[in-house]
């Protein structure tokens, strides 16, 4: 089994971080609020302040386009009469077979939006909540739902956590997924009454002392809210709610919700309790908790409890559940950026297969033109996720995928004699061959990620250049050394023979003769450097 590293006591608290702004701090941070640290992302936020790039992560977010019709063919057309090049979101279900194509288009059009992100923090914090409100689409089935969950996701991942609670409550494909629409006062669901609790809010650490019968009450509370199947929004039937009043235990004070007989009664039913649940401060601390173990490592010390989890606790507590207040200490802090953190996660199957595409600023065909093969090959990459075990939008169950949660192994189990040389294959078939749907390829340009180091004609700093963005963790100079001598020198005494090689690729560009050395000692280098532990970790 291959070793990773494990790092040694994370130092500092939450302190603003005054050090060093330089390539290893910028890409720690884009590796671990975007999908990889590209080159350009890296010059860019060089120009700027570890606060000011911060801010600008967090910043709110363009909305985004809807994803569309790109499976009609000849063959087979939208029996609702959408169009190609239009979208479906709106569109009424149809039958399992256009439902079974969009649900494929949902895909695509996620692991797009992770791809072209802009310079912000919003995808990564969007599959983080993706995880903590875990859907299935296997489960859901509707496309169109999924898609509206997704928007909820979007709109509230850097909101109001109390209020995005609320919205996950009502939300067509929760109500679908947990049961929340079978939930009546003759047949009680406590499905999303213990999730809720469990998973949602208060979590089931050491501090989280809520009863069986707050399951019970909980569920009773949520009972009548339903699907309003026309209009893809929550409804509710006040027949099928439980009118009585709902005690809770001396954990939550003893609070009596009373009943209601109204529609609008009902929903401050649902306030009351969410205000109940955000009274205790677990909430603060199970949150804040998850969002360390995402952001930074998954080891939550009683050191780590003290001096990072419980002030970032406070603040969020203090701002009402802002969420974007605690990500800003959280980012910001000397804990964050203190070298033991770097490198000490593995990447998720998603930050290898989507960060690979940016770090090499992969160029795939125009959706104005080619919308079937841009849609496809974004699909490969979601089936290269699903293969090394991360699907976007079915995760194995309502608790996520277990690297994110499952001690002792943590990121640990995103690599086995299994995925990791699925990973491999992954980056090797990106360098060699690429991959192509329809006569449209997109591979790894190896020379034009080199020209964006500062000095590629010089082989010891093109590598140490090229690891500094593509690794986390140091490697022997023996290593570079050897990679130097075998790869780009072909085994050549002096450094002159690739400095003479790529300046004359620089200065004849037709010469194909020489752009075909440098592109094969290229693919070599970035072939062997991709394939070693190191680039695993972010």
């Amino acid at each position: 089994m291959t070793q990773f590293y494990s790092p040694t006591a994370i130092q500092g608290g939450i302190d603003e971080y005054k050090g060093e702004w330089k390539t290893a701090q910028i890409s720690h941070l884009l590796k671990r609020t975007m999908f990889g640290s590209s080159p350009d992302d890296i010059a860019y936020f060089q120009k700027k302040t570890v606060s000011q790039t911060i801010d600008e992560l967090l910043a709110s977010p363009t909305p985004v386009e809807p994803p569309l019709n790109y499976y009609e063919t000849l063959d087979y057309k939208d029996p609702q009469g959408i169009k190609f090049g239009e979208t479906w979101v709106n569109a009424i279900y149809g039958d399992g077979t256009v439902n079974s194509k969009r649900r494929a288009s949902y895909k695509y059009w996620w692991v797009m939006q992770m791809a072209n992100q802009k310079r912000s923090i919003h995808e990564k914090i969007v599959l983080f909540w993706h995880n903590h409100f875990a859907t299935e689409i296997n489960d859901i089935d509707d496309a169109r739902y999924v898609y509206i969950h997704n928007t909820v996701l979007r709109k509230f991942a850097l909101g109001n956590f109390k209020e995005f609670v609320k919205q996950i409550t009502l939300d067509p494909a929760m109500l679908r997924y947990l049961n929340g629409r079978l939930n009546t006062k003759n047949a009680p669901d406590e499905n999303y009454g213990r999730e809720l609790q469990e998973l949602f809010t208060v979590g089931k650490g050491s501090g989280s002392k809520y009863t069986e019968d707050d399951v019970k009450a909980a569920a009773r509370v949520l009972t009548g809210f339903n699907i309003n199947a026309d209009k893809m929004v929550y409804n509710f039937n006040i027949n099928n709610h439980d009118t009585t009043d709902k005690k809770f235990s001396s954990f939550y004070n003893n609070t009596v919700i009373k009943g209601t007989s109204t529609a609008t009664g009902a929903e401050k039913e649902l306030d009351d309790l969410l205000s109940m649940i955000f009274a205790v401060d677990e909430v603060s601390k199970f949150i804040c908790r998850k969002l360390y173990q995402f952001f930074i490592y998954y080891d939550i010390t009683p050191t780590v409890e003290k001096d990072i989890i419980e002030p970032l606790a406070k603040i969020f507590r203090d701002n009402k559940y802002e969420i974007k207040p605690v990500l800003a200490a959280l980012l910001k802090s000397q804990h964050f950026f203190d070298a033991n953190v770097y490198g000490s996660m593995i990447k998720s199957p998603l930050d290898l297969v989507i960060g690979t595409l940016r770090e090499f600023n992969v160029a795939f065909p125009s959706p104005k033109d080619f919308l079937q093969e841009y849609y496809n090959l974004f699909g490969e990459m979601v089936r290269q996720g699903q293969i090394m075990q991360q699907d976007i939008g079915d995760p194995p169950n309502v608790a996520g995928w277990s690297a994110y949660y499952q001690a002792p192994m943590f990121y640990g189990i995103w690599i086995n004699s299994d995925t990791y040389p699925k990973r491999n294959q992954y980056t090797d078939t990106f360098i060699n061959s690429g991959f192509t749907k329809n006569n449209k390829k997109i591979q790894l340009d190896v020379v034009a990620f080199a020209k964006k180091m500062p000095t590629p004609n010089e082989p010891n700093k093109l590598i140490s250049d090229s690891l500094e963005i593509l690794y986390k963790v140091p490697v022997t100079t023996e290593l570079v050394q050897q990679l130097k001598k075998d790869i780009l020198l072909s085994g050549q005494s002096t450094d002159y023979y690739w400095t003479e090689l790529w300046d004359t690729m620089i200065n004849k560009p037709n010469d194909t003769n020489t752009l075909n050395m440098v592109t094969t000692r290229l693919r070599n280098l970035f072939k062997y450097l991709m394939a070693l532990p190191e680039y695993q970790l972010s």
